[in-house]
């Protein structure tokens, strides 16, 4: 979410760096004064569209801002068949999920299912190796999938006999 505020920002301080533009062109003073309207209906614009874009899925070809991304983790998929598979992301280093839609391709809508299975039955975790690298419609099935078991819990050591106060010993 971090991006989004810089993304809004940055449109805002094009926008009025535009609008400063307008007002100091020689120009009508209704020309420079529609300038600063149109600027001013430009802010709530804006914000309502990167806000849309919040809910909506990112084509997985679109993303360049965790392409150096090697493992993501599949929180969840969903595959509307004929049309597009819509898979939810954790990229490793970060807390946030995401929404992606990748175009359908049968090899790897498969290779999803039976991966997520597979991982419920054990209670493994799915991890997409290199899910950002840019591919072609038939290069999709060649994901690469990998479960990934759960860690084991660490050994307990029993634990320390008692210690008893003996007053006539030395240690205190």
């Amino acid at each position: 979410m971090s991006i989004l505020f810089h993304l809004f920002a940055a449109a805002i301080a094009i926008a009025a760096v535009l609008a400063t533009l307008a007002i100091w062109a020689p120009r009508p003073a209704r020309v420079r004064v529609l300038a600063v309207v149109v600027t001013a209906m430009f802010v709530p614009v804006a914000y309502a569209q990167f806000l849309e874009m919040l809910s909506k899925p990112k084509p997985m070809s679109f993303e360049w801002y965790e392409r150096a991304t090697r493992k993501a983790v599949l929180l969840g998929v969903s595959l509307t068949e004929n049309e597009s598979i819509y898979v939810w992301l954790r990229p490793s280093g970060s807390t946030e999920p995401r929404y992606y839609v990748i175009p359908w391709n049968l090899k790897l809508a498969e290779k999803l299912q039976r991966a997520t299975a597979a991982a419920m039955r054990g209670n493994s975790t799915v991890v997409l190796e290199d899910p950002f690298q840019r591919r072609s419609l038939e290069e999709w099935g060649e994901l690469n999938v990998e479960i990934v078991p759960p860690p084991r819990p660490p050994l307990k050591h029993p634990p320390p006999p008692p210690r008893f106060f003996n007053p006539r010993g030395d240690q205190i």
